[in-house]
């Protein structure tokens, strides 16, 4: 296996196994699901498989037509490793303060706080912002016009779910969460 099968290999063992073992320790502790079953969600996982998937296909294979090679692959490694140390950091943060908070998509049924501190007083998704710095991360070590594109489709999908929950939690937490959302931004800075 070469450099950047390894890394998006490690990389997903930790990014998913942590979502997996907070998924898994929260439906224990609640007794009830944790992941909303509306479609944006369902697309989202969907298409992160693709791109997890369509990654190391990539990795493991010979650079083909679609790409891109604008850095060299040093530069483009360490700015790989740069991002995803950062997706890590906002993964954990978020998994960490959302604390019982945490749904994987909406369940209408159920009424959770509305979580300012830690990670979330600098952006309402960091968990999302995750998602896109692994895109950016993995589009970059590899290099590719495909990846790239799937990005921008990946990113698309992450706004639509972020636009799911915000009407929802503007629904159920009125102008304390309009407050919120004049305070804290998005994503990260924008």
């Amino acid at each position: 296996m070469n450099e950047a099968t390894w890394i998006i290999l490690l990389h997903q063992l930790l990014f998913q196994g942590l979502f997996l073992i907070k998924n898994l320790s929260l439906k224990l502790k609640l007794g009830q699901p944790i992941r909303g079953k509306n479609p944006e969600a369902n697309a989202a996982v969907l298409f992160f498989v693709v791109f997890i998937l369509a990654s190391l296909y990539l990795a493991m294979g010979q650079p083909g037509a679609m790409s891109l090679q604008l850095l060299p692959q040093g530069i483009a490694t360490g700015l790989c490793l740069l991002l995803l140390g950062c997706n890590l950091l906002f993964g954990v943060a978020a998994l960490r303060d959302l604390g019982e908070s945490w749904r994987v998509g909406v369940i209408e049924e159920q009424q959770t706080n509305l979580v300012e501190s830690g990670v979330y007083r600098f952006s309402r998704n960091p968990y999302f912002v995750s998602y896109l710095l692994l895109f950016a991360a993995y589009t970059l070590l590899l290099q590719n016009l495909g990846l790239l594109a799937l990005s921008f489709i990946g990113g698309k999908l992450v706004h639509s779910m972020i636009l799911k929950e915000e009407a929802y939690l503007s629904s159920v937490h009125g102008a304390a969460y309009a407050q919120y959302k004049t305070r804290v931004p998005r994503y990260l800075l924008l």
